[in-house]
């Protein structure tokens, strides 16, 4: 093991060179060294290089540190360098050396601000996509940046999210064709190209310093993470850093000489999680991220990934990372999020997941509401189990005790279809993507209202759609859970049909804001049903609404039967100190007569109708109804509500 540091005038050859000594500069598995300040001279950058048996070695290549806290990428940086053979000196990443970074006051991110409960509502954001269209109307210098998204706060709460949810931050490499940013290259490290600011170090003040402006407002930061792979890739792709230092215990490996690395992340190679030098790394990224920088919580991408063993089978019952993580005194009290699945196979939603108090991306959830507002049949028991809180799922009886909250309930989300496009495509459209159009879900559950995408749209089509989109709206902020929706759906983002834009760095991800302006109606009916959701707590609760809600059909008893498509529910409020709601939802293609199961004649005021365009659509003081039946329109959902009783 060697330690190299460079100079900035010169990178091809190192200004220090440190061979370590096993005898001296080894602790068990890890190699360590002090250098005088005075060696370090001019040097501002560092790598290593080793040498070894086995797979990875390369003693010719420079490779970065794992726990570098800021990456330095020089102009001569070539990709193809770490892919091949030999040396990729001049041509490597580096490390900057920490006394060369650009300094803080010494003070970490904020922390402490409301923990958000029954008023959470989460929005998943892409840094970059969120402001660098010229549209977004933030100053060309911070657009696509952590600053950029600063200036867009007052929009957040006008709009009334109360988290974002970042897609991921790692750096990641320059070079690869990875918008979304789920190939991490370092776990310690912002990325960036999200940095408007030029010194190296800086990413990480102006990140703190969006994570403050943030908290001031009252909304939790939570980080997309990615500890399932890196950005190394399979056999065929490059030698960065963790294959170079240590390949079998960084990684999972196949024992398959033609395939070497096994894939459950489907990006060509998986983290070692079994390793406790891989555990503690990720434990030791976790801390800096919550500690340093300011986080709140954190989303574990393919998170099944975590209950993998060395030969590839799932450990369901304790994955030892999962009880490192709860043992943590760091870690206590934050928001820990499951996408409860990987590429492997593996699916564990609800009680199969291993962290039984993690909430998790419910993808059940995602699937039966698309479904039932398309029209499918048969679907009526389901969206009633989704309501509720997926207690399917989440069960709380006396072994489990799950919280209806744990279930992160959402219709979108990066991956896949933004929710204009769930409305405007029959299928995908990934062609710009370069894979033939394979790449991507092929099963969406969408559907187009009668024309595929945006050209010659008649204009009872188009008004379709606007419907369907609020019935999506008003079915999410309705149900028992933590929603969940994408940046921009609350304007009609629209990515042209493309489901999987990983790579594409431009308009199709790219949020356009002149559709802000141009779907208003739609922006103010998400702003006044989270407004709603937010004023009524007995609709999200810690537990499920057992005896306060009664299920009815449009004219008695809910219709479970397969040419169902409608059903109605009371949610009795005075547990909570709250109003009574009554909700009809309607998807047939024709209108249906609802009757009305409770309360007396008068009592009653409608506040929402989604067959109503515009601000009709939803009357905050509610528009008192004389009868006890109402005409439900097609494909539409009504809410009444009935004042608590003082």
């Amino acid at each position: 093991m060697t330690l190299l540091l460079f100079a900035p005038a010169d990178l091809l050859n190192p200004a220090f060179t440190f061979r370590f000594d096993f005898l001296r500069n080894k602790s068990s598995r890890i190699w360590h060294c002090r250098i005088p300040a005075a060696a370090v001279g001019a040097a501002r950058y560092y790598a290593y290089s080793a040498s070894g048996a086995g797979p990875g070695f390369d003693a010719q290549k420079q490779l970065l540190d794992p726990y570098a806290h800021c990456i330095f990428f020089p102009d001569t940086f070539d990709r193809t360098a770490a892919m091949r053979p030999g040396s990729n000196a001049g041509q490597a990443v580096l490390g900057v050396i920490p006394a060369a970074q650009a300094h803080s006051d010494g003070r970490p991110a904020s922390r402490g601000i409301p923990h958000h409960e029954a008023d959470a509502i989460v929005y998943e954001v892409h840094v970059r996509g969120f402001t660098k269209h010229p549209s977004s109307g933030v100053d060309p210098a911070r657009a696509g940046s952590y600053d950029g998204l600063v200036e867009k706060i007052p929009y957040l709460k006008d709009l009334g999210v109360t988290i974002v949810e970042l897609m991921p931050v790692f750096q990641r490499d320059l070079q690869d064709d990875d918008y979304w940013g789920y190939m991490p290259l370092n776990f310690f490290s912002p990325h960036d190209l999200y940095a408007s600011r030029d010194q190296p170090g800086q990413e990480h003040e102006e990140f703190r310093d969006m994570v403050n402006a943030l908290h001031e407002a009252g909304i939790e930061v939570v980080l997309d993470v990615v500890y399932n792979h890196t950005a190394e890739g399979d056999h065929h792709g490059p030698l960065y850093s963790y294959k170079g230092l240590d390949n079998n215990e960084y990684y999972m490996m196949s024992g398959d000489p033609a395939s070497p690395y096994a894939n459950y992340s489907g990006t060509g190679n998986t983290l070692n999680v079994s390793s406790p030098y891989v555990r503690e790394m990720i434990l030791d990224s976790l801390r800096y991220w919550r500690l340093e920088m300011g986080v709140d919580g954190f989303r574990f991408d393919l998170a099944s990934v975590f209950s993998r063993n060395p030969d590839g089978s799932l450990n369901w019952g304790n994955p030892p990372i999962i009880g490192e993580i709860a043992a943590n005194p760091d870690l206590r009290n934050i928001r820990l999020i499951a996408e409860p699945w990987d590429a492997g196979g593996a699916y564990q939603l609800g009680r199969g997941f291993p962290g039984i108090t993690w909430l998790q991306w419910n993808g059940r959830f995602r699937d039966d509401v698309r479904r039932f507002v398309k029209s499918d049949a048969g679907m009526a028991p389901d969206l009633i189990r989704r309501l509720y809180g997926s207690n399917d799922l989440f069960p709380d009886d006396r072994a489990n005790a799950y919280h209806a909250f744990q279930s992160v309930n959402y219709v979108t989300s990066h991956d896949g279809f933004t929710l204009y496009d769930l409305v405007a495509y029959n299928e995908k459209h990934n062609e710009a993507n370069g894979e033939n159009n394979l790449d991507g879900m092929d099963q969406n559950y969408s559907w187009n209202c009668g024309v595929e995408g945006d050209d010659n749209v008649p204009p009872e089509v188009m008004a379709l759609r606007r419907k369907q989109i609020r019935n999506f709206c008003c079915l999410l902020m309705l149900a028992n859970g933590t929603p969940m929706f994408r940046a921009g759906d609350e304007f009609m983002q629209t990515q042209r049909g493309n489901n999987n834009p990983f790579n594409q760095d431009n308009e199709t991800s790219w949020l356009d804001w002149g559709r802000l302006r141009q779907n208003q109606d739609i922006f103010q009916f998400f702003q006044r049903m989270i407004a709603f959701r937010k004023s009524h707590p007995s609709l999200c609760r810690s537990r499920y609404w057992r005896d306060d809600v009664r299920w009815y059909g449009a004219t008695g008893s809910v219709d479970a039967s397969e040419d169902s498509r409608s059903l109605a529910f009371f949610l009795s409020g005075a547990s909570q100190n709250d109003d009574d709601l009554y909700v009809m939802i309607n998807a047939w293609w024709q209108e249906l007569a609802f009757t009305i199961h409770e309360g007396a004649e008068g009592e009653w005021s409608r506040v929402v109708d989604t067959s109503l365009a515009g601000p009709d659509g939803f009357v905050e003081a509610g528009v008192p109804l004389k009868s006890p039946e109402y005409l439900v329109a097609a494909r539409s959902v009504v809410v009444l509500v009935r004042p608590k009783r003082r």
